[in-house]
């Protein structure tokens, strides 16, 4: 049976970022989204080729204002032999004093507990389900807010710890994996907390398909840009 288009992508993301490395320890965040749960799907089917030197865990975090793993979703990740494991994080009990909950505040909170469970287990590589799109829509918003030419890479690699980030969805964009979940019939959830701000996102991402009119290959095409860079033509 061939792989389907988004593994495809996904297997293109790997090479040539060089994402996984023999006897790499692999976390992934499993936020319960269409997103990481294609990468669970991706990394079950691979761990089943010849050769596969490498291991791999999948983890939700969830705190006070988000639910534990979707019970559908836990039991489609068993018959993919995958055990997902819960962390629960107080996540308003760390919010500073006068500061405001948000979107923002609360993924940081799970990541540096993925972070922090990553390196205290002796994982080498931590995965996360940010896509083309996400990429994108962050270069436009650190070139607009920020003023600065940076975003969410592939690959980033630590300077002072044993642990690298990958981001095996970084070719395929959120239709694609729309598309893929379709077929696959996945369960997605989304947070419905009271406290969601996206209002940055939301407009930077409406002004990427403006930029690019929706058009894959615009995207494909911007994100190339970002390795292609003509210092002698910038400022």
């Amino acid at each position: 049976m061939p792989q389907p288009y988004l593994f495809r992508l996904i297997d293109k993301a790997i090479f040539d970022y060089n994402m996984i490395e023999d006897g790499d320890r692999i976390l992934i965040g499993a936020s319960g989204g269409k997103d990481s749960t294609a990468l669970v799907h991706y990394f079950s089917t691979r761990k089943k080729r010849p050769n596969a030197n490498f291991d791999f865990t999948a983890m939700h975090i969830h705190s006070e204002i988000t639910p534990p793993l979707n019970a559908d979703l836990e039991r489609l990740f068993k018959s993919w032999d995958v055990d997902c494991k819960n962390l629960e994080v107080d996540v308003l009990g760390r919010l500073k004093e006068n500061r405001k909950m948000n979107c923002w505040w609360c993924s940081t909170q799970r990541r540096t507990e993925l972070l922090n469970y990553a390196l205290k287990n002796g994982f080498t590589k931590l995965v996360l389900g940010h896509h083309l799109d996400d990429i994108l829509e962050t270069l436009l918003m650190n070139m607009l807010n920020k003023g600065e030419l940076s975003t969410m890479p592939p690959r980033l690699s630590y300077r002072n710890y044993p642990l690298t980030i990958i981001r095996p969805l970084c070719y395929a964009d959120v239709n694609q994996i729309v598309q893929h979940g379709k077929d696959f019939s996945y369960i997605s959830t989304t947070c419905t907390c009271s406290y969601q701000d996206n209002s940055g996102r939301k407009e930077a991402r409406a002004r990427l398909e403006k930029l690019t009119d929706g058009d894959l290959k615009k995207k494909h095409r911007l994100f190339d840009s970002l390795k292609n860079i003509q210092s002698e033509y910038l400022p």
